[in-house]
């Protein structure tokens, strides 16, 4: 299969992304041939797209690190590596239908014949790794090609930040970053270093550098399907055993303590749920200040409301920086609702403004409490 040439057109706002918040992560509702046409056109028009592949480790590290956290909170597009978050998102009726590993993406593009390959750089992984995940790339595919390979060693994120490894790989001139260094570390790299990098798509990808550097086979697609790939994983490097063993019981806990009452409490509320949703946007420009009032009930039936409020402000935020939401008359809100509010914040934050939420019910507080996002989007 070939893929042509993708005409460009001004990047669409975050608020346009349908995300959904599950344990307090933003996961675009996407496939994997969606997810696919993102980053070709992000290479294509060679804009910023970092990546974020969360599985149920990423969830279990991001309860106890809020940069790791806000990592993904701050990324280009998120999406669901792992059947654990797909289970998950069943039981609360969030419409994650199928996992999209970054390991699949990559092995698509990979072979994706196309008329100008995408360049890869290799940064991290263990020993030679790197290089040859670079050197078989180049002999093997038929999309893409490896324009460099660096494993920085051992070291702070500082000491693997200097100017000299920015411009190794700046001069590579890669379309596509692919960072290796344990997912805690990757992220903090990728975030400390992001506008410095002169790449469209930026991703940690450990595993990918295993895989296509031969030093660890993938799971079949029969064990990939019934959500198994932990235990080849396990089969391949045993002293995976641990994590996988804590993730577990993370998973039983998530599932005790938020997924199964925030299904019932939905269930209790969905009178409320039904509701339309009643939005005010009141705009102070001398105090530069904007407040958006919220009433009724904010669903992804309602959305398309909620976005255009959220991309109006966005348009005024270089002369009104401050943003609040007044929630008294707010009966309801969903994970697609809470998704978009986090994009909101994630966006105004960026562009150095502030956004607060006050006269928040106990059951709104409630319903972002057992989401996830209470700590992000009430800080």
């Amino acid at each position: 299969m070939s893929v042509p040439d993708q005409g460009c057109s001004s990047a669409a706002p975050a608020t346009n992304r349908t995300c959904w918040s599950l344990l307090g992560l933003p996961f675009d509702q996407v496939d994997r041939d969606q997810a696919l046409e993102i980053i070709e056109q992000a290479i294509a028009c060679k804009t910023r797209c970092l990546l974020s592949t969360p599985n149920l480790n990423f969830i279990v590290q991001a309860q106890e690190d809020e940069a790791f956290l806000e990592s993904v909170i701050y990324s280009d597009l998120v999406v669901a590596d792992g059947m654990p978050v797909i289970w998950m998102a069943k039981l609360l009726g969030i419409p994650l239908r199928s996992r999209v590993a970054g390991s699949s993406l990559f092995e698509r593009l990979q072979n994706t014949q196309r008329n100008k390959p995408i360049s890869v750089f290799f940064f991290g992984g263990q020993g030679n790794v790197a290089q040859r995940a670079a050197d078989n790339l180049n002999r093997t595919s038929v999309g893409m090609v490896a324009c460099g390979a660096l494993n920085p060693g051992v070291g702070s994120v500082e000491s693997m930040s200097s100017n000299e490894i920015i411009e190794q790989i700046n001069t590579a001139h890669p379309d596509f970053l692919v960072v290796a260094l344990g997912a805690k570390k990757g992220q903090q790299w990728i975030m400390h270093n992001r506008e410095k990098l002169n790449t469209s798509v930026i991703s940690h990808l450990g595993a990918v550098v295993n895989f296509v550097g031969d030093t660890v086979q993938r799971a079949p697609l029969c064990w990939q399907k019934l959500g198994l790939e932990w235990l080849w994983r396990i089969v391949q490097e045993p002293l995976l055993w641990k994590r996988y063993f804590i993730d577990g019981l993370w998973f039983l806990r998530f599932i005790a303590i938020h997924v199964l009452p925030l299904a019932f409490y939905q269930k209790l509320l969905q009178g409320r749920a039904d509701k339309n949703l009643f939005m005010e946007i009141v705009s102070d420009a001398e105090g530069g200040s904007v407040e958006m009032q919220l009433g009724g009930a904010a669903t992804a039936v309602n959305g398309v409301v909620l976005k255009s409020g959220c991309r109006a402000i966005l348009e005024q935020l270089d002369t009104i920086p401050r943003v609040s939401i007044n929630c008294s008359d707010l009966d309801y809100i969903d994970s697609s609702a809470l998704g978009t509010l986090m994009l909101l914040k994630a966006n105004i934050v960026r562009r150095g403004g502030a956004l607060g939420l006050f006269r928040i019910s106990r059951r709104i507080r409630r319903l972002m409490r057992l989401h996830g996002v209470e700590g992000f989007l009430l800080e």
